[in-house]
């Protein structure tokens, strides 16, 4: 895929596709998950081989203690300890909203993407960051340099579908299984 809002599809064309359908994702997620990292080479060799149409997705408050460990992919191995390493600039290169929001609540304006490692391995357990890897970076950070960080965070967590159900989502119509592997491939997404 083109980058989406450089090659001139924007994500409510992208939405809006057919091939997006069967795919019951909240619109953050799908937004940050597909949209924003669907040719992404790294992100597709660490995620790609997840059937896409087995995660179901729920928002989750997450203790900030949780996040001390928490992996990324193998492709981004030590870039949350990077992130951690200068929480104050990473803040700072965003919009001041960003900057205020820290501040003032200890947090992230917006949920990030975990996922059930037992997606990538059914024998794995615990979470890993897949997107929010600079959010989870400067949490880690403000926590060293003792700077204020609220007790528990937002974030969309991916289970396993027969694992977690959330009755609050949609169910999958039963249509093919898509792997990002697929959707990378796609040059009209």
């Amino acid at each position: 895929m083109a980058r989406r809002e450089d090659g001139g599809l924007s994500y409510v064309s992208f939405r809006v596709d057919p091939a997006l359908a069967s795919l019951p994702w909240p619109d953050d997620v799908l937004k940050q998950f597909l949209f924003d990292h669907g040719d992404n080479a790294a992100f597709v060799y660490d995620y790609g081989g997840i059937d896409l149409s087995e995660i179901m997705w729920r928002l989750e408050t997450i203790p900030a203690a949780a996040f001390s460990g928490m992996p990324t992919g193998a492709s981004d191995a030590g870039c949350v300890e990077s992130f951690a390493e200068n929480p104050v600039h990473w803040v700072k290169v965003r919009p001041a909203e960003v900057g205020r929001h820290w501040e003032e609540h200890g947090t992230w304006m917006r949920p990030l993407i975990l996922i059930d490692r037992r997606l990538l391995d059914p024998s794995d357990s615990g979470l890993q960051v897949v997107e929010g890897r600079t959010r989870v970076g400067v949490l880690r950070g403000r926590l060293g340099e003792g700077l204020h960080v609220a007790s528990n965070h937002q974030a969309w967590v991916g289970h396993l579908r027969q694992c977690q159900p959330c009755p609050s989502a949609q169910q999958s119509d039963g249509g093919p299984a898509r792997r990002l592997r697929g959707w990378s491939a796609r040059a009209d997404l």
